[in-house]
């Protein structure tokens, strides 16, 4: 693999990282304002692309 195939990838699997953390956090906040809807929709949305 190039150097600059990897170092592409791991931006990209940082980035999702932190997407997936703030969806995570915005889920917790919206379990905490008894928003199941959404905080559902969230969590399954950072499930998704955790996977």
């Amino acid at each position: 693999m190039k150097s600059e195939t990897r170092n592409v990838l791991l931006k990209a699997y940082a980035e999702l990282h932190k997407l997936i953390e703030e969806l995570y956090e915005a889920d917790d906040r919206a379990i905490e304002d008894n928003d199941f809807d959404d905080a559902s929709l969230l969590a399954s949305r950072a499930d998704r692309l955790y996977e």
